[in-house]
């Protein structure tokens, strides 16, 4: 099995760049000057160009690939600025890889292309900081700023190595400080290549000052986004922590197995109901609530009492009319002597009904005094139809009572289309609801 060979290469040397070298295609990362980083090599024309250099100064120009994806860059492909590096330690890996450790030197451009085979050379023009002329207590300034900006970035929860740290802190060069913290932010390589770009130092550092800046923006949303994710799961637990406290508590006075069978039976109940959608909602949001609520508090009784009239009204029970009008005058005739004016509307009516079954059709209005058959003749027609029949007496109670005596009709009858009848006395004079018995006054 081969064996990997090192070899150390930290021997002082003239570190002037030359102005042609050999070039290094670099993949996902951005080379600044001073940075010291070890890469890892498995490309021909990478271990050619690596090869060159060692045999020469030991010195390379490595530029950033445009695409991460391409195996075998051309021109067109690679970044023209770039860093002029020197390896500092050679290591051939068992694989035939390389691993090197190389250290930037200075910023350069490639002015030309020279060789392509078997590994690129190029002419590079070095790119040389512009001395500032502008004033010492501006850069102070942005300095200043963008050092606090890493603070902050760090406070929250961006992670910095302690040394890296301590280095910015103690940088006074506005270039080399914005190298630095661009080459440690973990930015995304185009926007780290654009940092390497810009020559002049100050203009570099108010671009990492913006760059800081959106960055504290998105980790300040961040933290606020988790810290309202925590907060909520806090209070689930909390939630959960008191339902199973209260649980073991009813559970020990005697009363959780007893509420579980009750609302266990509401909700065999309400299922067998088949309500409708709206009313279904309601009603399961008001089981929800008596689970909740204590056996004995008068709100857990209302609760009760709305479910018990809910289960059992009847949602989904309806009678077949028999519309056979023999059948009905036969009925009318069997309950009723004479009336014939009236056996004949009320046939018509049926008749109409038969001939359109969804009709919806004047109310039969029978109208007279008391014991004249008002009510025993709205008995025969639901006979006749096969239907059940219900009678709701208005004349003692005020309007507002109405829709409660309704349901209270609803609520004792097996199907939800019965023959109903409603009675009331026409000026609601004492002596005349007095008069009003047990069939009502129409």
């Amino acid at each position: 099995m081969a064996e990997a060979v090192e070899q150390d290469f930290s021997s002082n040397q003239n570190l002037e760049p030359p102005d042609q070298l050999p070039l290094l295609p670099v993949r996902d990362i951005v080379v600044f000057p001073y940075m010291v980083l070890p890469l890892f090599v498995g490309r021909e024309m990478s271990i050619k160009a690596i090869e060159a250099a060692l045999a020469g100064n030991r010195m390379l120009f490595l530029a950033t690939q445009k695409s991460l994806d391409v195996e075998n860059p051309q021109p067109d492909d690679i970044h023209a600025v770039g860093t002029v590096g020197i390896i500092m330690r050679m290591l051939k890996l068992p694989d035939e890889r390389i691993k090197i450790l190389v250290q930037g030197l200075a910023k350069g451009r490639i002015e030309e292309y020279i060789q392509n085979d078997p590994y690129y050379s190029v002419r590079i023009e070095k790119l040389v900081e512009t001395k500032q002329a502008g004033s010492t207590l501006e850069t102070e300034a942005v300095m200043r700023t963008v050092k606090e900006q890493i603070e902050k970035i760090v406070s929250l929860g961006k992670v910095l190595i302690p040394d890296v740290m301590v280095v910015i802190e103690n940088l006074e060069d506005p270039g080399r400080l914005a190298d630095m913290v661009a080459s440690n932010l973990g930015l995304k390589v185009d926007i780290t290549q654009a940092v390497l770009e810009i020559v002049d130092p100050i203009q570099r550092l108010r671009q990492i000052s913006e760059i800081l800046s959106k960055e504290i923006d998105v980790l300040s949303m961040q933290q606020k986004i988790q810290a309202q994710a925590k907060g909520e799961m806090d209070k689930t637990q909390r939630e959960y922590f008191l339902r199973e406290q209260l649980k073991a508590i009813q559970k020990e006075l005697g009363e959780l197995d007893e509420r579980a069978e009750e609302v266990a039976e509401f909700h065999k109940r309400i299922k067998d109901a088949k309500m409708p959608e709206k009313v279904l909602k309601e009603t399961e949001k008001q089981l929800k609530r008596l689970e909740k609520m204590h056996p004995d508090t008068a709100e857990s009784a209302t609760v009760r009492t709305y479910l018990e009239w809910m289960v059992e009204l009847p949602w989904n029970k309806k009678s077949k009319d028999n519309l056979d009008l023999k059948a009905a005058m036969k009925v009318l005739n069997e309950d009723h002597y004479d009336l014939e004016k009236v056996k004949e509307r009320i046939v018509e009516y049926l008749a109409v009904r038969k001939l359109k079954e969804k009709m919806k059709g004047p109310i039969l209005c029978f109208v007279g005094p008391p014991g004249v058959g008002k009510t025993s003749l709205g008995k025969s027609i639901a006979r006749a139809l096969g239907r059940e029949f219900v009678r709701i007496s208005l004349s003692r109670d005020d309007r507002r009572n109405h829709p409660a005596r309704a349901r209270l009709a609803d609520r004792r009858l097996e199907g939800k289309n019965p023959r109903g009848q409603t009675g009331e006395t026409r000026d609601r004079r004492p002596s005349e609801a007095q008069q009003e018995g047990p069939g009502g006054n129409s």
